[in-house]
């Protein structure tokens, strides 16, 4: 079993910046993808920024050139910076992790561990 946490969330303004951190209790089985959805009020959960193990990394278009995913191995950790944050960036935002996982696809079906979020906010 994989157990994610994830951490970060808060309010911010319009242009700001927010890391959010992700603590997985351990690395899924390789190949494996690990990545970030959101869902705002009263929306659908949808992809933000995935990254797998071979190396590979996906972005939804809305936030190509302003959020960053990446990750430190050694702590088992999983980060999104976000910058030049909008008010359409508000929501919750979860981790998820799947094993045996050959390419990332921005599908929550896809992802069989998620983390219980953090909640971003955006206004000025």
């Amino acid at each position: 079993q994989v157990h994610v946490v994830e951490s970060g969330g808060g309010s911010v303004q319009p242009g700001g910046s927010l890391r959010l951190s992700c603590a997985v209790s351990r690395s899924p089985s390789r190949p494996y993808c690990m990545g970030w959805f959101r869902q705002p009020p009263g929306n659908e959960r949808e992809g933000v920024a995935l990254i797998a193990s071979a190396g590979s990394v996906i972005y939804a278009d809305s936030v190509k050139g302003r959020f960053t995913i990446s990750q430190d191995n050694a702590k088992n950790t999983l980060y999104l910076q976000m910058n030049s944050v909008k008010p359409e960036d508000t929501a919750m935002y979860y981790c998820a992790a799947q094993a045996y996982c050959y390419r990332p696809r921005m599908r929550p079906n896809d992802f069989g561990y998620w983390g219980q979020g953090t909640q971003v906010t955006v206004s000025s």
